[in-house]
């Protein structure tokens, strides 16, 4: 029987805790978002703060949240930082957020397409197969299917982006 070495055993642990990271919202005190990002950065987390832009600002796209990849064994650290409020969740109970969701709302940000705020959307899922966007997935609204709509189902948030109709595949012709 051959016995793992002690960097063995450390790389192990090491995975497993890269492995078990999941997206979290992270709720915090008012304007604060961009002081928790650093903080949070500089304790080698990795953050996401969606914002867009308004004449010469850059403004969060969820007021009041950043989101952050952590293992729920490494939230103290987090929730120490004076300007967070707490870890959204079930009572104390942090609740991760979908990967496909956070990955969407990156795409739609980074794309620098018009979005808008709307009301929290379900509905016919689609994703995005090209454009800037190609990737996304979210829902359709509107007659003509003219927006696509990402949405934080944990905060009940949605954004909406115009896309054109013959970008978008319905759910029933994913692979």
């Amino acid at each position: 029987m051959i016995h793992p070495t002690a960097g063995e055993i450390a790389k192990r642990e090491v995975d497993i805790e890269r492995d078990s990271t999941r997206w979290f919202a992270v709720r915090v005190k008012s304007n604060r978002e961009n002081i928790v990002v650093s903080s949070l950065s500089g304790k080698g987390y990795e953050t996401f703060l969606p914002t867009y832009s308004w004449p010469n600002l850059n403004n969060p796209l969820f007021p009041g949240y950043v989101f952050c990849r952590f293992s729920v064994s490494r939230r103290l650290p987090i929730l120490v930082l004076p300007a967070v409020v707490h870890i959204v969740g079930l009572g104390k109970i942090p609740i991760a957020i979908d990967d496909e969701e956070i990955a969407s709302l990156r795409l739609a940000v980074e794309s620098h397409l018009p979005m808008a705020h709307v009301e929290y959307h379900t509905g016919e899922k689609v994703r995005v197969q090209k454009g800037p966007l190609a990737g996304a997935t979210g829902t359709i609204s509107g007659r003509t299917s003219e927006r696509f709509v990402v949405s934080i189902t944990l905060l009940q948030r949605s954004v909406a982006v115009a896309l054109h109709p013959e970008w978008l595949a319905r759910q029933a012709s994913w692979p």
